[in-house]
């Protein structure tokens, strides 16, 4: 157990003067009357009420020691822990070229969401389901990066996702080097089945490897690559900026090197998929989602976490036993 504010603690210092004042004021607290004489009632005991009289002033000590401890916000120790889990390696290589702003998943709405927004939304939501799952993220552009190493804190993974755009890279669509580097990044998973999602919207014009080269590799790793082509056929609405700085959606040829992606998937034993639409791209993560698990260990870092609730309960209930002895058993009078 340890304490996020322990300096709160200094507050304990009010317990002097308050105590100081409570015994200042019960020296002069005591009834009176006005008799010839006191001499009668010298030798006569006090009362065990009278006595019990001082309960209400350690319940209300009690009750602010547990608000002082509880601002003080008690912790528990993070700790490694080595656990058994079943799940499968799978890094996520997403294309965030300027090609993927185009808005064919909307026709006609071009306002509401990109290519990268859907692929962004639905692969937050496969994420999410991937409990046990190590699972990396590199995105890729003219150049390629790891976004996010494997992990198994989703926490992590989504939060990034967030802030993946376009631009962040080089444009241009280096598919073999994305491929490469998702390779480079699953090769220390634990598990036996391991799977790269690649998706892209064109086809390879940039980057140092040649998507085929990076496919061998991955086959001879024993990694499964499923593709992904995004984007509707035919045409799709890109924005560009006109004269005036406004931005206006020119209809554009979709052009996806589907063969390449196709003979990628064909070569590792995976799958290619075409996603047309949202709907379609949210089905393919949910086939995805079937990959086979493997068991293994894990070292899970625990969080830390907050353990003031109780002292905050427990101060209220000695607040509500001090008003009601206050009230009842222990009333004065007047």
């Amino acid at each position: 157990m340890q304490l996020a504010y322990p300096k709160i603690l200094w507050l304990f210092l009010v317990y002097v003067p308050l105590i100081a004042w409570y015994i200042m004021k019960q020296r002069n607290s005591y009834p009176a009357m006005m008799i010839s004489s006191t001499e009668p009632f010298a030798k006569m005991p006090r009362s065990f009420r009278a006595t019990c009289r001082h309960i209400l002033f350690a319940l209300q000590l009690l009750a602010l020691g547990c608000i002082i401890v509880a601002l003080a916000r008690p912790q528990t120790h993070d700790e490694w822990r080595t656990s058994s889990v079943d799940g499968t390696d799978i890094v996520i290589a997403m294309d965030i070229s300027g090609s993927m702003l185009a808005h064919d998943y909307y026709k006609g709405k071009p306002e509401k969401k990109n290519r990268l927004e859907s692929a962004k939304e639905v692969a937050t939501r496969f994420i999410s389901n991937r409990e046990n799952d190590n699972i990396g993220l590199v995105i890729f552009s003219g150049e390629a990066l790891t976004g996010v190493p494997m992990t198994l804190d989703k926490a992590t993974l989504t939060n990034y996702l967030t802030t993946v755009r376009d631009g962040m890279l080089a444009d241009g669509t280096a598919i073999g080097d994305g491929l490469a580097t998702a390779i480079n990044r699953i090769i220390s998973g634990k598990a036996k089945s391991k799977s790269i999602i690649l998706l892209t919207d064109g086809s390879n014009n940039a980057g140092m490897v040649a998507p085929l080269t990076a496919a061998e590799i991955a086959k001879e790793r024993g990694i499964k690559v499923y593709t992904i082509g995004i984007g509707s056929n035919g045409k799709a609405d890109y924005p560009q900026i006109d004269y005036f700085g406004r931005v206006t959606y020119v209809p554009t040829d979709v052009v996806i090197d589907e063969e390449t992606l196709k003979q990628i998937a064909t070569l590792t034993e995976g799958k290619y998929f075409r996603a047309t639409d949202e709907k379609v791209l949210n089905n393919i993560f949910d086939e995805i989602d079937k990959l086979e698990t493997t068991h293994f260990d894990v070292n899970d870092y625990s969080r830390t976490e907050d353990n003031f609730e109780l002292l905050v309960w427990i101060a209220l209930g000695l607040i509500l036993l001090q008003a009601i002895l206050r009230h009842t058993y222990l009333r004065s009078i007047p």
